[in-house]
């Protein structure tokens, strides 16, 4: 089993400076990019959140004047008056808070969305380019694009709403203590700033150990993922307590990674006594000697209404949560930003391709321009970079491999293991075998998709490893189980392999596959196709069309007709068959391995080729498989 590494994806190259700088300039982009792509958004916050204020910047003056003119003076109209006055701001405050909650979301929700559009892109361009064993990076992805995105939108959030209101508050308690009594103003403002600088001391080591709680959640999924993916061979090779206790291993150090970023809250939050508990605590010790000095009971009460009521559950709100919401917003920021960056090398000079990125269908299956070899065999990659002599790329459809294995980890039974096989062009095999021996695997490693660990893949004579995608595009197309289609008009998901196939080849090809009735009752190229309104073998029989039309000449089938009845196969395989290249068809099915030209049979002990006959009458377990009991039905029987 794979084991998985302990960080994710850092994006490519060295990253400059320390990560917590790293980590503070990522989180700076991302504020950055939320003030300056939703201005009047933030602008409207900013004057919500300071009407929100008003109560904080009333409350001392206002309990000062009810004691003092009030209570004292035995008239407690005149307090209720001003408490009323108070009561009256808080309203006002509490209605401009509500205010504040649209404006927010104006401005953090479209910077969401650009953050997973960034996302998403960098996700694909790298999964374009890696062209490497799986890794388990899909589940990392989705931690990224759940956890991590919705804790960027979580914290900015905060970040916007918290520290413009505990500013504005800071400013009006330390304003209104300054007018209501100058004196014990150094008791509040002095233990404040030792607060806050206790922030920006705490804040490397909580950013670190906020960044080990992420890379122990994100090393979770990945080893989740792999260790499912090579369950089969786990149980096989009698694994199963090694690899549960890796799991476990990594159960732990994510208790232990969030254990320790809650130990630094939970000092982080001690700064709230510093801050607000101490001033509360030295006010109240110096009461005596300020009402010596000229301060009034009132103004002393005021006072502490500031810190009570104002100033404690602001300061409270920042520590709980600015601290930890700007640790969170840092970290994953600077983790969505190494996501979102496509590789640093490009595998050729238009940049990563999908195998339907091909610019036209120059040199399509049987095109004049295709220049075969002397002997329309197989040829070697040449000195030029493994392009051979024959232009860009193989010209045929050809396969070698040699002494190829593969298994899913380095404790893992090999799938398969020093295979070889040669397939000239134009022939047509059947892979067959149980289910779960490994034949998806072999397609993936034919496709020139997964490398071997290994053996070498020479495709059309030349080394898979030396063909950019764009190449492999155009050397070889892939169908999977279960096709894909994507919403749009019916011409551009035939032609995603050939965009510039003409309209008379596309007709043709659908004529060959058998698809023209499906095109009729769809309403023709242009109609506008729904997938989730096709059934699973009308998806195949556009995907197929797809393949027909592309320039490939090597094709791979992988189940790719098993939503298709007999006669809908056999149609295919017809049509296939006078296409010109090479095909490979994994089935389950006895009818495609009769027909093909030579079957690989895959039973995990071995690997033996041969003709339909020669394999049912030599091998057992080919026979009891596809040697016809309990087989379907074969129309061209």
């Amino acid at each position: 089993m794979t084991r998985a590494a302990p960080a994710a994806h850092e994006g490519p190259g060295p990253a400059a400076g320390p990560a917590p700088r790293r980590a503070a300039r990522a989180a700076a982009d991302v504020l950055r990019s939320a003030f300056t792509d939703s201005r009047p958004a933030v602008l409207r916050l900013l004057a919500w959140t300071l009407l929100s204020a008003l109560p904080a910047l009333v409350s001392g003056k206002a309990m000062a004047l009810a004691v003092d003119r009030g209570f004292l003076d035995h008239r407690p109209g005149q307090a209720a008056c001003w408490l009323a006055l108070f009561a009256a701001a808080a309203l006002v405050g509490a209605w401009a808070t509500r205010q504040t909650y649209p404006q927010l979301a104006h401005v953090v929700e479209p910077m969401r969305d650009r953050l997973v559009r960034r996302l998403v892109s960098g996700l694909l361009h790298r999964g374009v380019a890696a062209r490497g064993r799986p890794d388990a990076s899909a589940a990392t992805s989705v931690a990224q694009l759940t956890r991590q995105v919705e804790a960027v939108r979580d914290a900015t959030a905060g970040q916007l709403l918290v520290v413009s209101h505990f500013a504005l508050t800071a400013l009006a308690v330390l304003g209104g203590t300054a007018m209501l009594a100058p004196a014990a103003t150094p008791l509040i403002a002095v233990p404040l700033l030792l607060a806050l600088a206790g922030f920006a001391a705490t804040t490397p080591v909580t950013m670190r150990r906020q960044r080990q709680a992420f890379a122990a959640d994100e090393n979770l999924a990945r080893l989740c993922a792999d260790t499912l993916t090579a369950l089969r061979d786990i149980v096989t090779c009698g694994a199963r307590r090694p690899a549960e206790q890796e799991l476990l291993d990594a159960v732990a150090a994510g208790v232990r990674a969030n254990r320790a970023l809650a130990v630094t809250a939970a000092v982080r939050r001690l700064l709230v006594a510093l801050g607000a508990h101490l001033p509360l605590l030295l006010v109240v010790l110096a009461a005596p000697a300020l009402v010596r000095r000229g301060l009034t009971p009132g103004e002393v009460m005021g006072v502490l209404a500031y810190l009570t009521g104002t100033l404690e559950p602001a300061l409270r709100l920042l520590v709980q949560g600015v601290g930890s919401s700007w640790l969170r917003l840092a970290v994953a920021a600077e983790r969505l930003a190494a996501a979102s960056r496509p590789p640093a090398t490009a595998v050729d000079a238009d940049g990563p391709r999908h195998m339907g990125d091909g610019d036209d269908c120059e040199g399509g299956p049987g095109g004049e321009d295709r220049e075969d070899g002397p002997d329309g065999g197989e040829r070697e990659g040449g000195p030029d970079g493994g392009r051979g002599e024959y232009g860009d790329g193989p010209a045929d459809g050809s396969v070698r491999l040699r002494g190829i294995s593969y298994s899913y980890g380095a404790a893992a039974e090999p799938v398969f293991d020093a295979l070889d096989l040669t397939l000239h062009d134009g022939e047509h095999l059947a892979v067959v075998g149980p289910s779960g021996v490994g034949k998806s695997t072999l397609a993936d490693v034919l496709a020139g998709d997964v490398p071997p660990d290994r053996g070498s893949v020479v495709l059309g004579g030349t080394a898979a490893v030396r063909l950019t995608p764009r190449q492999l595009a155009r050397v070889r197309v892939l169908l999977p189980q279960d096709a894909y289609v994507f919403a749009g008009e019916l011409q551009e998901n035939l032609r995603w392999l050939c965009p510039q196939a003409p309209e008379r080849d596309v007709l043709s090809a659908v004529r060959a596959v058998g698809a023209a009735p499906l095109v009729e009752r769809l309403g023709g190229l242009e109609a506008t196709v729904d997938p989730a309104a096709l059934s699973a073998g009308e998806r195949q029989i556009i995907a197929l069309v797809r393949a027909h039309l592309s320039p490939a000449r090597l094709v791979i089938l992988d189940e790719a007709t098993r939503h298709l009845d007999a006669q809908a196969e056999l149609h295919v395989e017809e049509a296939f068959r006078v296409r010109p290249g090479t095909v490979v068809t994994i089935t389950h099915r006895p009818g495609p391995a009769r027909r093909a030209d030579r079957v690989l049979f895959l039973d995990g002990d071995r690997a033996l080729v041969g003709t339909h006959g020669e394999l049912s009458a030599t091998v057992p377990g080919y026979r009891a498989l596809v040697g016809g009991h309990g087989a379907d039905p074969d129309p061209s029987d």
